[in-house]
């Protein structure tokens, strides 16, 4: 998945913005972070203020979630 893909379907989940759709958010940056690196992840974490909107603190590895 690309990151823009990415960026634009995490705004999706934020407007909903339910636990639901904060798993959502967690298999998105899981695999953002598999195919571009946690730094990649932690930029769109900052950029959408995920901690804030879903409580998501940069430096997490989501590359586990549902795995």
């Amino acid at each position: 998945m690309t990151i823009d893909k990415a960026r634009e379907i995490i705004k999706q989940q934020i407007s909903f913005g339910s636990g639901y759709n904060r798993n959502a958010v967690r298999l998105l940056l899981g695999e953002i972070q598999r195919e571009h690196g946690l730094q990649a992840g932690d930029r769109l974490i900052e950029e959408l203020n995920l901690e804030q909107v879903f409580g998501l603190r940069p430096g997490t590895d989501f590359t586990r979630v549902a795995h």
